[in-house]
Formats: structure tokens, sequence, C-alpha cells
């Protein structure tokens, strides 16, 4: 099983930048599709970002689309998400995720093995 953790969260000012950093501290993850994914309270987690295992294929929420990127980096385990021009809508508990065989890489359902999460703040 993969442990995924994640890093780079913080308080921020809006229209700032912010790149997270989730790291698969055991297993690996360069055959299988990643995700960014965010959750504030009260609301359901959103799927933001996700790349297929090559890289090749990179899908975007229409909410993100344009400001964050998601990039990985095989030969290191790691998968990261640059943040700019961030919002305070933005705020909210930013999770990775490993893709399970069978699914598409964007559907938000075919998702697991949940990092910790790493919060990002963004003030007005």
């Amino acid at each position: 099983q993969v442990q995924l953790v994640e890093s780079g969260g913080g308080l921020v000012q809006a229209g700032d930048s912010l790149k997270l950093t989730c790291a698969a501290s055991s297993g690996t993850i360069d055959s299988s599709s990643m995700a960014w994914f965010r959750q504030s309270p009260g609301k359901e987690r959103e799927i933001l970002a996700a790349i297929t295992w090559t890289g090749g294929s990179r899908y975007y929420a229409d909410s993100v689309k344009g400001r964050f990127t998601i990039a990985r980096d095989n030969a290191k385990n790691t998968v990261y998400l640059q943040m700019n021009n961030l919002k305070p809508e933005d705020t909210a508990t930013y999770s990775c995720a490993i893709g399970w065989a069978g699914y598409f890489y964007s559907d938000p359902t075919g998702y697991g093995d949940w990092g910790p999460g790493t919060q990002v703040t963004v003030s007005s």
C-alpha cells in the first residue's frame, strides 16, 4: 500500500502562489495516475487536477483551470501542484491520492490511499 504525504501549505494573501508537494513515503506511484483534491468544512471533497502515469495528459477542474498546474517526477516518486493567483475561496485542506486501475484518470471515484492533507488558507 502506498503512503502519501503532502506538504507546502500555509497562510497566504489573495494573489499569492504556493507549490504543494505529494511524496510517496512507501510504495511507488510511477505506474499510477495521481490527483489533487481539496475539501473545506461543510463541502464535499472535489477533484482539482489529475495526471496520467506518464504525465502526458492532465485534467483540471473549471474552478482552478488556468491558475493551477499539476506535474509529477516519477524518479522522485512525487507529484506537485503549483497554485497561482490564489483566492480566498481556495482555502481548504489539500490532499493527494493515487489512482486505481480500471478508472479513467479524471474520475474522482477512482482514487484512494489519501494522504493526511496540508492546509491552505488564503486571506483577502
